[in-house]
């Protein structure tokens, strides 16, 4: 990966990630659920890499934080908002 796709990357994964849990958010009613799914799968991700004798790089690392901040921020923007009131469907 060449720094250009790197420093696009993260920009790009926090918002997918808030764009997909605001969705989800707003659809099924669970603030944090998002950030659960999102962490479980990540998990079931890094052990797939570790039993197939593949290391994660640390740019691996950086694009998943950058994705668990999307969702994240996701949930803290529904809870703020219905907070203020506003109902989401």
């Amino acid at each position: 990966m060449n720094i250009a796709q790197f420093i696009i990357g993260i920009p790009l994964f926090i918002v997918l990630l808030f764009g997909i849990g605001f969705i989800l958010n707003m659809l099924i009613k669970t603030t944090w659920m998002p950030t659960f799914l999102y962490l479980s799968i990540v998990a079931g991700v890094l052990i797939y890499l570790v039993i197939n004798h593949r290391t994660p790089h640390v740019v691996d690392y950086v694009m998943l934080t950058s994705g668990l901040l999307g969702a994240i921020a996701s949930g803290w923007t529904i809870k703020i908002l219905r907070m203020k009131g506003y109902r989401m469907f």
